[in-house]
């Protein structure tokens, strides 16, 4: 039951950086996070003293409660609770700052070992404290009237996915089997895919120039206003990932095969009944959304050809997806100019709600420069004991990556407003709910962009991107849940998940989307190689909750439209109330039923009205 921080995978936005800028020292000059609040450096002697300090109250918490729980009372419950998330801070502290110290320099030996050690320490500290989550799950099963305990009332529905969790529950003695086989076996699986990328180089042509690059510079070229350069990006990264398919065919093969293991072993009645459980939703919900979104495709179908058309191409190949409009190629924006583009939106909602955006700014909480050796992608991870967040981003001034600061600068929000309402116990906020400020913001930035649009051009390319964002989270993500099922029942099946069999199922469940709006180079066969939520441990079924959250968003954005200002006193409540109340509830905060097996057309609409503002610039 340890907490750990929260990263937003989805946005892979590493840029560019020129080869005479490649090192892993930063400089005065660039936008880099301060992580003194934690310790001086990993290498001072302040880190080990801590982890000593976290171990000794692991310790005592194991000696005043094991064995203890299933007679306690509900006062002692309490009380064991409030130590609990005590001695959880600290953890997450020195967690935090490893893995924030070793995502922005992954190449400096003493980031990585520290890195290395804690998470030694964290699996070693799970193995040590697996009997509070078993005797907790043993002590609500047989005492499910704890669940209405007055005394309880803050930590209610925590107890209620207790309770949901305890059917699959394992001994003490099998929970530490599974921890210690994971820390190198699934992990090292998921360890490797990402040391790949990032240990690689790639040779692009870039406007007729070739270019030996890192995967996070190669990868700031797949949205470049060239249509050759963005075509050579795809071609380099993509062609690399496939000569090494087997390699990911034998990391993904046996992350997949380990999970249908642990699934019967726990008793799941699927693959996907875990994700359900720790996502605080419900088969059909999801049932729902998924069939929503497939009998939408044509919607965003119809959007890629009118894209084609913009670009003056008679089909999109996949490596325009993501491209630009050609008259809007050279728009850029400086840090500065995204930092106060993002605050104004955010204060247009409400005042007080650009508050934490501010103070990620003021606090030197984002770490925004590309350089070798830098974790590829963007995330928000919240920081409970500062009440504040960091955020990791390869800023390179262009539109998408102001979308991606305006997001992440969201999640910062969320976690705002929860750590100064709730205990650390209800921050473990779903997935499907993680999402709400993010996109939200987002779509605040969207509307002043909007507003303020000079012509019909800057229109033109603020709708393209929003469509392709939300294209690529409704539809394409969608496409990756039906890619995971189709892994799972091959292997229920007795199929052997070589390469070319994977990548048969990846392009059948893409194409499920796209149909023939979209040409594709060869080289796409290996996409699925490099998305990290395939290979993180004991994390199946990553992506729903971000088809989930652009939907259920929508919808909210709609509803926010309707009320005005009136509705942000029903945001504000919704995303303090982090984890405490059911993911149906949140809805309920802001009169939206997720459970109506009609809801999702409603987030379905906003995007066709995007779609529809398109059409009116285009004629």
């Amino acid at each position: 039951m340890l907490c750990h921080a929260s990263f937003d995978k989805t946005k892979n936005t590493s840029g560019r950086l020129t080869n005479a800028r490649r090192k892993t020292m930063t400089t005065s000059t660039e936008i880099n996070w301060d992580l003194t609040s934690f310790f001086p450096n990993t290498a001072d002697s302040s880190v080990d003293l801590s982890i000593n300090e976290v171990k000794d109250s692991a310790d005592a918490f194991e000696k005043t409660y094991r064995g203890k729980i299933a007679t306690i009372n509900p006062a002692s419950l309490l009380q064991c609770f409030r130590e609990l998330e005590a001695f959880e801070a600290k953890l997450a502290d020195i967690s935090l700052f490893s893995s924030l110290s070793f995502s922005a320099n992954m190449a400096v030996p003493q980031n990585q070992a520290l890195y290395d050690k804690v998470s030694k320490f964290e699996a070693e500290l799970s193995k040590q404290l697996a009997f509070f989550s078993l005797e907790l799950g043993a002590l609500v099963k047989a005492k499910p009237e704890l669940i209405a305990e007055p005394l309880l009332s803050g930590y209610r529905h925590m107890l209620e996915r207790t309770l949901r969790r305890v059917e699959h529950q394992l001994s003490e003695v099998e929970e530490q089997l599974i921890i210690e086989k994971d820390q190198f076996g699934v992990q090292g699986w998921e360890e490797l895919q990402s040391k790949w990328l990032n240990t690689r180089l790639f040779d692009v042509t870039v406007l007729g120039e070739k270019k030996t690059l890192s995967y996070g510079e190669a990868n700031g070229f797949l949205p470049h206003p060239d249509r050759a350069t963005r075509e050579s990006a795809n071609k380099s990264i993509y062609g690399l990932l496939g000569k090494d398919g087997e390699i990911f065919a034998s990391a993904l093969r046996n992350i997949c095969n380990d999970w249908v293991t642990i699934s019967k072993r726990r008793k799941y009645a699927s693959s996907m009944e875990s994700s359900l459980i720790s996502n605080d939703t419900r088969q059909p919900i999801i049932e729902n959304l998924l069939s929503a979104v497939e009998a939408n495709a044509v919607a965003y179908r119809n959007y890629l050809k009118l894209k084609a058309k913009l670009m003056g191409l008679p089909i999109l190949g996949n490596h325009d997806l993501v491209a630009p409009m050609p008259d809007t190629a050279d728009q850029k924006f400086t840090f500065e100019h995204a930092r106060d583009l993002i605050i104004r939106a955010y204060s247009r909602f409400d005042p007080d709600y650009a508050a934490a955006v501010k103070e990620m700014f003021a606090k030197h909480r984002i770490d925004a420069t590309p350089r070798f050796g830098k974790r590829n992608g963007a995330f928000c991870a919240d920081w409970y004991s500062g009440k504040s967040a960091f955020i990791l981003q390869s800023f390179n001034g262009s539109l998408t990556d102001v979308y991606t600061l305006a997001h992440e600068l969201g999640h910062a929000t969320h976690d705002y407003y929860v750590s100064r309402s709730q205990t650390l116990l209800n921050t473990n906020i779903p997935s499907i709910v993680a999402e709400t400020a993010s996109i939200f913001g987002e779509l605040l930035l969207t509307d002043l962009l909007l507003e303020e649009a000079k012509s019909e051009t800057e229109r033109k390319a603020v709708l393209c991107l929003v469509l392709d964002e939300a294209g690529m989270t409704a539809f394409q993500v969608t496409a990756r849940v039906w890619f995971e099922q189709a892994l799972y029942a091959s292997i229920q099946e007795g199929e052997f998940l070589d390469y070319k069999t994977i990548c048969n199922h990846w392009t059948k469940s893409r194409n499920r989307i796209f149909g023939n709006a979209v040409t594709w180079l060869p080289e796409m066969e290996a996409e699925w190689t490099m998305k990290p939520h395939y290979y993180m441990a004991n994390y199946r079924f990553y992506n729903y909750p971000y088809v989930y959250a652009q939907m259920f968003v929508y919808a909210l954005y709609e509803k926010y439209l309707q009320e005005g200002k009136a509705f942000v006193p029903k945001l504000v409540k919704a995303l303090s109330a982090g984890s405490s109340v059911s993911s149906i509830e949140i809805g309920k905060i802001v009169d939206l039923d997720v459970a109506d097996s009609t809801f999702w057309s409603l987030g379905l609409n906003r995007f066709a009205h995007f779609i529809g503002e398109l059409e009116k610039i285009v004629g």
